[in-house]
């Protein structure tokens, strides 16, 4: 279908440690539980309520495996985007199941730590991306010492 966008985006915080396995090709995939939270108050009661929402997410890009598993640990608070995916499986008793997952590949994904390396805000995180995207994001430069950069023909 023509027009068509599948792009998942969340923040949430990892519900345990990620889980990282090896194919039979050598190559390393990350399986996370993202837990996304709403909150509101009830306005019958007053009562402060709140729902949580599990997110399964694996990762398949190698640069982001290799983040996810230096860097990642339960209770990680992260930005992640990526694909939709529902597969289909068999379990041991023959039964057919299906799993939907959020799906980061090369190139069409992003992951960023939120909570910084020791688990406290701040700016050393690392902010991986796929390589297209960073490659098709021109660089943001901020204004010049004391707005110097103004444009003087602005007619008001």
């Amino acid at each position: 279908m023509a027009g068509s966008v599948n792009k998942v985006i969340l923040i949430g915080n990892l519900g345990r440690d990620p889980e990282i396995r090896t194919m039979q090709n050598g190559d390393k995939v990350a399986n996370l539980s993202i837990a996304t939270s709403e909150r509101w108050r009830d306005k019958a009661s007053g009562e402060q309520q709140e729902r949580t929402e599990w997110h399964r997410v694996v990762v398949f890009d190698p640069q982001l495996v290799g983040v996810v598993e230096k860097y990642l640990k339960k209770g990680a608070k992260a930005y992640l985007e990526g694909e939709l995916q529902t597969r289909k499986w068999t379990d041991q008793s023959g039964v057919e199941k299906y799993s939907t997952e959020v799906v980061l590949r090369r190139f069409r994904s992003s992951l960023v730590m939120l909570d910084g390396r020791g688990g406290s805000s701040g700016g050393d995180e690392p902010q991986i991306e796929g390589e297209r995207e960073q490659r098709s994001r021109p660089a943001m430069k901020g204004p010049a010492k004391g707005g110097a950069d103004l444009d003087d023909d602005i007619p008001f």
